[in-house]
């Protein structure tokens, strides 16, 4: 494919993109919204993250992008044209076998509460001999704002490094406003920030791909389990309480699948860190005793407390989620208040998720 081509095809995606956050941009909160738009400025300039911004520069950005927002909220998304050839936009089997060939890698699929997310980037690496056809991404050339460092789309998983080394940065920032001691800011301290800054975030990214790999994975396993009907239950609670409380239990039974195991195998202590420092929200609510096996392991450095948690806990997840789709159900598009009714209880009864593990 000729420069002209890709530049063609770069134009198409990132149309998209902006069709999506057109429709979802307002999604986020005031403070949210505005940090990801100035990553988002910071990524179109090609700036460096330790380049500062001009100020009128970005605010002028701000107001022009908003302005292109606003005149494609009605747009309906477009094709993806490759040598002649029109394809669906969500057609990414079929567009990523005309693409991978010549070193580039798509993705088009529905994130949280349906979110549309496209992007397309240089292929880094390409294994389709596992159980899971894995395609990392490395220079993006066209994404959306909310930019997800993971998905899984079919037979596919896709990993995108930038997107991973850009959050990162996000959350290094934010922590530096106050420093709390806090698990993100040990796994942090495992690297250089403070005087080489891209060189560190080089080496965390590459570090903490696996563990989203991992996770992925576990989400493909937990896919298997519940087939098509999780996904049908998704789009039913989409921005309902209980939309989070289902990805929260998901998410925790697929680390108990795959990730906690091998959390203990890999023994990286930063990797530890960031994966508890990660642990927020709707995840931490539902699962605050694993700061209590994490402290374990901060005092014994004992890593088979994870494993033990994600044996203990995997049947409790499984059980909880299986539950949610049994209401769901019952009750189809009206799911959303005996769900919420559902973890409230179970909330309630003390019932972990994993029993207590370690020592006794």
């Amino acid at each position: 494919m000729s420069p002209i081509h890709i530049q063609q095809l770069v134009e198409q995606v990132q149309r998209n993109c902006h069709i999506s956050d057109a429709r979802h941009g307002s999604d986020y909160g005031l403070c949210t919204y505005l940090m990801k738009m100035r990553e988002y400025f910071r990524w179109e300039r090609g700036l460096g993250f330790s380049d500062s911004l001009g100020k009128d520069e970005l605010g002028d950005w701000l107001t022009a992008r908003e302005a292109l927002w606003a005149s494609l909220e009605s747009a309906d998304f477009e094709p993806i044209r490759i040598d002649q050839v029109g394809y669906d936009p969500f057609a990414v089997d079929q567009i990523n076998q005309a693409l991978n060939p010549l070193g580039y890698v798509y993705s088009g699929g529905l994130g949280t509460s349906g979110r549309p997310h496209f992007f397309l980037g240089e292929l880094k690496h390409l294994d389709k001999f596992s159980s899971e056809g894995v395609l990392v991404s490395g220079r993006e050339l066209a994404r959306d704002l909310a930019s997800p460092p993971a998905m899984n789309q079919g037979k596919l998983i896709f990993v995108r490094w930038e997107s991973l080394r850009r959050i990162l940065w996000e959350k290094l920032e934010s922590w530096r406003w106050s420093r709390p001691d806090n698990a993100l800011g040990r796994a942090f301290a495992c690297y250089d920030f403070e005087n080489h800054l891209e060189e560190s975030l080089d080496e965390m990214t590459n570090d903490e791909l696996a563990l989203v790999l991992l996770h992925e994975q576990g989400e493909r396993q937990a896919g298997e389990l519940f087939g098509n009907a999780w996904n049908e239950m998704l789009l039913d609670l989409a921005f309902t309480p209980a939309e989070l409380f289902a990805r929260a239990v998901r998410d925790h039974l697929a680390d108990c699948l795959v990730t906690l195991p091998v959390l203990e195998e890999m023994g990286r202590e930063s990797s530890i860190h960031f994966y508890m420092g990660n642990l927020t929200g709707m995840r931490k609510e539902l699962s605050s005793e694993m700061f209590t096996h994490y402290q374990h392991w901060r005092e014994t450095g004992d890593a088979s407390v994870f494993s033990e948690a994600a044996r203990r806990g995997r049947a409790n997840w499984q059980s909880l989620a299986e539950k949610m789709l049994a209401l769901h159900r019952e009750y189809g598009g009206d799911a959303a208040e005996p769900i919420n009714h559902l973890v409230k209880a179970w909330k309630q009864s003390g019932l972990p998720a994993c029993a207590s593990v370690g020592p006794g």
